[in-house]
């Protein structure tokens, strides 16, 4: 009875240190959790985009917008010519998830047009730079280097879509005054005569008519002068500038190289960013014709246009 007594007292005493033992390494593991815990919040990722994916470029654009920009499909008369026109031509990339694009070429009797839509797909590396973020930072920096000029009144007006009033600059009875602010534009283009500009309406209604194509110069008008038809831009509202109205962020840009002998070929390129995706659009038009300058307007029109159609692709 003794010795039973005394395996019994053992078998309890080995009961309470391993009752001990766990108890210890419970309470350790306690600990080790709650500093992975702890750093987890400390650091938290960024949020990813909006798209994981992007549209086929070339399918994107229909077969109405490329009949308007580029009106040479038209006039191609082989049906297999015509539908390798309408098509595009993709551009090479080694990823599509990330960045696709498409350009097209076609001439006519009157111009040479050329389209291009590049989109790209932004991604952060970094856990403490969301992709939009990254978008943004990529987006600024093509903005600074398109180097826009400084924003006018009816530019500013133009680019929220709202109509643009020309009488507060109008109204005033000094001519002088109001053409020195009208010369102030960067591009020059807003009338070199100190009196014309200051007429109430010469800031909306004259302009097509100054940077108008169509194989004949602009005619002159109130406030149009022999050096607002090479310019192809006689108003500020055409001027490049930011676009308030498309994506979360746009600008346009409209260049004329007049360098040389050959026909003005002017660009309108329309850039703008929603969440993580950069979208760019090249428009160029070259007349045939040498003199010929290309309708600022129904260009930036244009490319406005698709441009808006692209945000609506990738809103989808």
């Amino acid at each position: 009875m003794q010795r039973k007594a005394y395996v019994t007292g053992t078998a309890a005493l080995l009961a309470v240190l391993l009752a001990g033992c766990t108890s210890g390494s419970g309470s350790g593991g306690q600990t080790d959790d709650a500093n992975p815990g702890d750093a987890g919040s400390a650091t938290v990722a960024a949020q990813p985009g909006k798209y994981h994916s992007l549209p086929e470029p070339c399918g994107a654009v229909d077969h109405d917008t490329l009949d308007a920009m580029l009106p040479g499909i038209k006039q191609i008369t082989d049906p297999d010519q015509r539908d390798k026109a309408y098509r595009g031509e993709a551009t090479l990339t080694y990823n599509t998830e990330r960045k696709v694009g498409c350009h097209w070429k076609v001439e006519s009797s009157d111009a040479t047009d050329r389209l291009s839509v590049d989109l790209e797909r932004v991604v952060s590396y970094d856990n403490t730079v969301s992709d939009d973020d990254q978008a943004q930072k990529l987006f600024q920096g093509m903005q600074t280097a398109a180097d826009l000029p400084e924003p006018t009144a009816s530019a500013s007006a133009d680019a929220t879509g709202s109509p643009d009033s020309p009488d507060p600059s109008g109204s005033s009875e000094p001519s002088g005054s109001s053409g020195s602010s009208g010369s102030s534009g960067s591009s020059g283009s807003s009338g070199s005569s100190g009196s014309g500009p200051s007429a109430a309406g010469a800031t909306n209604t004259p302009t097509p008519k100054a940077s108008a194509s169509g194989g004949t110069p602009a005619s002159p008008d109130g406030s149009g002068t022999p050096s607002d038809s090479p310019s192809g831009s006689a108003s500020a509202d055409l001027q490049p500038r930011v676009l308030t109205d498309l994506g979360d962020e746009a600008y346009l840009n409209d260049e004329l190289n007049t360098s040389g002998s050959t026909a003005e070929q002017r660009t309108v390129t329309v850039v703008f960013r929603t969440s993580n995706v950069v979208v760019t659009l090249e428009y160029e038009e070259q007349p045939t014709a040498t003199g010929t300058v290309p309708d600022s307007k129904e260009m930036q029109d244009r490319a406005r246009d698709l441009a808006s159609q692209l945000a609506d692709t990738l809103n989808g």
